[in-house]
């Protein structure tokens, strides 16, 4: 047993009268021993549950990352003209709406914007279809590529996939305790924010729960981090909706940490208000290559409403009815079909043999 997390754990688990919020370097150290095992099985499932009820602050969460910054992997940085966009998408992944951050991440590279990825298999508490799913649909498996030979692949092709299991195994453990506990610790909401790239970033990051929102900009502020996009998405994810209006966060400069709000409706822009539903992977898989065929469809207006957003708030293009315009240029013209093919070729290249 350790005395240290005794301590720890006292503070986070003491009731609302009593109880405490970790400093950032307690938070730190928190996380660095349940990774590395120094704390016991009873002490961390006791800890993630207390930390739970309790809910996180914004300086806890930065402690987190600092604990992932070190422990955790990173790309390395690579020659661009813009900074690199490291997407935070919930582990656990999806289980009623189809995603498009993947074809999404095609285009963005596509254009010279590059990708940052993280994720890994089906995960609790949802295990719903993880992005290393899709990736796999599509003919790239990022499941067999160290560290090393990714980092090769981000350089060649703008996108860059960090996979759990096999670049950062410290977290296994971690995933066991939330499938036995059944919910979800903070660090699934650290895990959004987190950005294993060590270049000039923008963090763009999906949340369900207003209050997030708020501790998303203390800890990327605490850390330094002034380049973010909040998106109150599609299951806690960067996909805009199209049942709804898209409530969005932007950092509005780089000198300052205020945030301006932007409202999206996709009527405005002349899209359907529906979501696609998610049916099974293969069929997915099916309708994302209809998309990088250019083929009309749900999906495709998914994709179009998501790219023309990113593509406006990356600076690619100067507004929403031009990014939109670019994006179905990409679509139909094959460039973002391309693009997947040589993300493919990379991919197997640096695969073992």
């Amino acid at each position: 047993m350790s005395n240290v997390f005794r301590e720890l754990l006292k503070k986070v688990g003491s009731g609302n009268h009593t109880g405490e919020n970790l400093t950032r370097a307690e938070a730190a150290t928190a996380i660095k021993m349940m990774l590395l095992g120094e704390a016991t099985p009873a002490q961390i499932g006791a800890f993630l549950i207390a930390h739970r009820i309790k809910r996180p602050t914004g300086e806890e969460l930065a402690g987190m990352l600092d604990a992932y910054d070190e422990l955790g992997p990173k790309l390395q940085p690579i020659v661009s003209q813009r900074p690199a966009i490291a997407l935070g998408i919930p582990y656990d992944g999806r289980t009623r709406t189809a995603p498009i951050s993947p074809v999404t991440a095609l285009l963005l590279a596509t254009v010279g914007q590059p990708v940052v990825m993280h994720g890994g298999d089906r995960l609790p508490t949802k295990y719903g279809l993880p992005l290393i799913d899709i990736w796999q649909g599509l003919g790239v498996d990022w499941t067999v590529v160290p560290l090393a030979k990714t980092q090769q692949v981000f350089e060649q092709t703008g996108i860059g996939f960090i996979y759990l299991p096999q670049h950062f195994p410290l977290t296994k453990s971690i995933w066991e305790y939330r499938d036995q506990l059944g919910k979800r610790p903070p660090l699934a909401t650290m895990e959004l924010i987190w950005c294993p790239y060590a270049g000039d970033a923008h963090v763009i990051a999906g949340f369900v729960h207003p209050p997030t929102e708020g501790m998303f900009q203390i800890a990327l502020g605490l850390r330094g981090v002034t380049k973010f996009t909040f998106v109150k998405g599609l299951e806690g994810s960067c996909d805009l909706p199209r049942d709804r209006t898209a409530i969005i966060s932007l950092s509005s400069s780089v000198a300052s940490q205020e945030v301006e709000r932007l409202h999206l409706v996709p009527r405005d822009y002349g899209f359907t208000t529906k979501n696609v539903p998610l049916g099974t992977t293969e069929e997915l898989v099916a309708d994302m290559q209809k998309v990088l065929a250019g083929e009309p469809g749900e999906l495709m207006q998914t994709a179009l409403w998501n790219g023309g957003f990113y593509l406006w708030r990356s600076g690619i293009c100067p507004n929403m009815p031009e990014g939109l315009a670019k994006a179905e240029e990409l679509l139909t013209n094959g460039a973002v079909a391309a693009k997947l093919q040589e993300l493919n070729f990379r991919v197997l290249a640096t695969s073992p043999k």
